[in-house]
């Protein structure tokens, strides 16, 4: 069995069992909560409390070293850790920092941004990839501007509600602008994790985030996943520690996110017709029109007397 000791959770004793048979037995004691997650019976290591401590000092210790310096890291402004997280979805963190520099500049707070156009928005995202991450972000501050009057983190305690937020990402917001004692897990974290507690790559995300819970040293969590951030970017990396991540990025050249940025480009312009947009950029037609067809049932395009426009 691995066991690992944590003083940091609440909970009621119980056992769950899920889809890979994994088990995960959860028991109050005088001293703490003692977290058990199995796949067998037998042949499992033990994670003492001693091993937590240790890999928390380990990570602490990496951080005060090495520990990077990066501009959201200077503020605890949900808005502005908001913008940042949805940037960096997917996306090197030495390519975010220009455009989350001027952004910041262009829309210092949630309700400039909320009254931007879409195609500003856009703009000031083209180059970043992955531009329906502008979409969700624009309409993620529109409605927490309309609906929670502007509360960032009362939004994100509702993060079903809010577009392009999930549980990584609202976690991530309240820990990094208001220090509060959550977990966050997400592809670097959890690859941390398996390498450094030996777990199987197969562990569910219920698992892992027990785990995660488990290891949080409370009252440090915005420092915690500054340092784990970090751990896991320089020091336990994909090719050091042969962890894949559950989902891979595909090759950009050639691809069709690379052509949907080309189209967006040229329609910020100005509006085209399907023949203008196929002879600037040429490529198969059919390719062509099942693209710009998706793009308008996402709502980034619209067609009006046969032109495309970036829809207002």
């Amino acid at each position: 069995m691995k066991y690992l000791y944590s003083t940091n959770l609440q909970k009621p004793s119980r056992t769950i069992h899920n889809a890979k048979n994994h088990i995960i037995d959860v028991d109050t004691t005088p001293r703490g909560i003692f977290i058990r997650i199995s796949s067998s019976p037998v042949h499992s290591p033990t994670i003492s409390a001693d091993k937590i401590q240790r890999f928390q000092q380990k990570v602490f210790s990496f951080y005060q070293h090495y520990g990077r310096e990066l501009p959201w890291r200077n503020t605890t402004d949900p808005y502005k850790i908001l913008v940042s997280e949805l940037m960096l979805q997917q996306t090197q963190v030495t390519h975010v920092i220009p455009y989350y520099e001027r952004w910041i500049v262009q829309w210092p707070t949630l309700n400039r941004l909320a009254s931007a156009s879409r195609a500003e928005v856009l703009k000031a995202w083209m180059g970043l990839g992955y531009n329906t991450r502008a979409l969700h972000l624009h309409q993620a501050v529109q409605k927490i501007d309309a609906d929670y009057d502007g509360d960032v983190i009362a939004a994100m305690k509702q993060y079903q509600e809010i577009p392009g937020v999930g549980r990584y990402t609202a976690h991530a917001v309240q820990i990094f602008s208001t220090n509060m004692d959550l977990v966050t897990v997400d592809t670097n974290i959890r690859r941390i994790l398996i390498a450094e507690f030996h777990l199987g790559e197969d562990l569910s995300t219920k698992e892992l985030w027990a785990v995660a819970e488990a290891c949080l040293p409370q009252g440090r969590s915005r420092e915690w996943h500054n340092a784990l951030m970090d751990y896991g970017a320089l020091q336990q990396t994909a090719k050091k520690t042969g962890i894949r991540p559950i989902s891979q990025q595909s090759q950009f050249e050639g691809s069709d996110r690379q052509l949907r940025a080309a189209i967006l480009r040229l329609l910020l312009n100005d509006p085209s017709s399907f023949t203008t947009i196929h002879r600037v950029l040429d490529g198969d037609q059919q390719r062509l029109k099942k693209i710009l067809n998706k793009m308008v049932d996402e709502e980034l395009l619209v067609m009006q007397n046969k032109f495309y426009h970036v829809k207002e």
